[in-house]
């Protein structure tokens, strides 16, 4: 009988190594993919995850598995997916808040939002809102501006969030306002806070103040960014008003460990990306008062560390400090 010589039996056994990794990426998925939701079921970003993964198993015939892990602005479940085995198996759905922001104002933090996660791709985005008291009779941002200035002792702010007040904050610094932060749990408690009259104004998003500005309760002076909302196309984008550097966008995406194989990259990329591109899903997201899509890739990595760094820049200039 013919012996096979140790070295054949190592060179099988490299090869059945190699073999193995590829065959399993081939073959990807073939057992549940868990999303990982930062949030409690029912949020945005909750709501995103399953319209967009329903298209997804459909498209697919892939099975996936929202997980919701709320807790400390969804930096727990950014930690927990940051340390999963890479293997496209654990995806997670991340916002601005944990991935650009935490990022910027917590040094101590586990992980890193453009390190140690490879972005597969943008589900929507959605600009802030100025908004003031409707009985304040301020009607335009710069008004607003000489009101705070005349009248710093009333110049004051609501926020529910590091990232309306760092959005507070930019504007603040690009416009030479005053303003002191008032902190509230919620943009609810915040928005009612101007309605009565006890903050000046606040930087926030669209779903709890875009109801309240066309019900007349509070006024709307702008939105952050270039272009109008849908939602207020009579309400002027900050650029119009002449501060184009008051770009704050939040948006929430889809991310994967860093060291996932880049076939099981390209692949949830692609089909993601068709998913998040079907009308149904579109109008889906349209219908929640954001823009559906966005970059990919390489270039959803760019804009997190351009985020990173202009975060850290307010932060720095404004000697804000946030408790992790």
């Amino acid at each position: 009988m013919m012996r096979i010589r140790p070295l054949v039996l190592a060179a099988l056994a490299l090869l059945a190594a190699f073999a193995a990794p590829a065959q399993a990426q081939s073959d990807f998925p073939n057992k549940p993919i868990r999303i990982v939701v930062g949030f409690a079921a029912g949020g945005g970003n909750d709501l995103f995850a399953r319209l967009v993964m329903q298209k997804f198993q459909e498209q697919t015939g892939a099975t996936a598995i929202i997980e919701n892990r709320p807790g400390a602005g969804g930096r727990i479940a950014a930690d927990f997916a940051a340390h999963q085995p890479p293997d496209g198996y654990t995806v997670l759905v991340g916002a601005t808040g944990q991935m650009s922001i935490a990022s910027a104002i917590y040094p101590n933090l586990n992980y890193h939002g453009a390190k140690s996660f490879m972005p597969l791709a943008m589900i929507a985005s959605f600009p802030l809102v100025l908004v003031v008291p409707a009985q304040s009779g301020i009607s335009s941002v710069k008004e607003l501006i000489a009101y705070g200035k005349a009248n710093p002792d009333k110049s004051n702010y609501g926020t529910s969030s590091p990232a309306f007040t760092i959005a507070c904050e930019l504007f603040k610094l690009k416009t030479g306002m005053p303003g002191v932060a008032i902190p509230y749990k919620s943009t609810n408690e915040s928005s009612l806070s101007l309605v009565a009259g006890q903050t000046l104004f606040t930087i926030a998003d669209p779903p709890p103040v875009v109801p309240l500005a066309q019900g007349g309760k509070i006024k709307a002076l702008a939105v952050t960014g270039s272009a109008r909302s849908p939602e207020l196309p009579n309400v002027p984008s900050m650029a119009e008003e002449g501060f184009s550097d008051i770009d704050i966008h939040l948006w929430s995406g889809f991310f994967v460990p860093t060291g996932t194989p880049q076939p099981i990259v390209d692949k949830l990329t692609k089909e993601l990306s068709r998913a998040i591109a079907d009308p149904a899903v579109q109008d889906g997201l349209k219908k929640m008062a954001t823009t559906p899509g966005g970059p990919t890739g390489e270039a959803f990595r760019k804009r997190i560390e351009s985020e990173i760094k202009t975060f850290n820049d307010v932060v720095a200039a404004a000697k804000l400090k946030f408790e992790q």
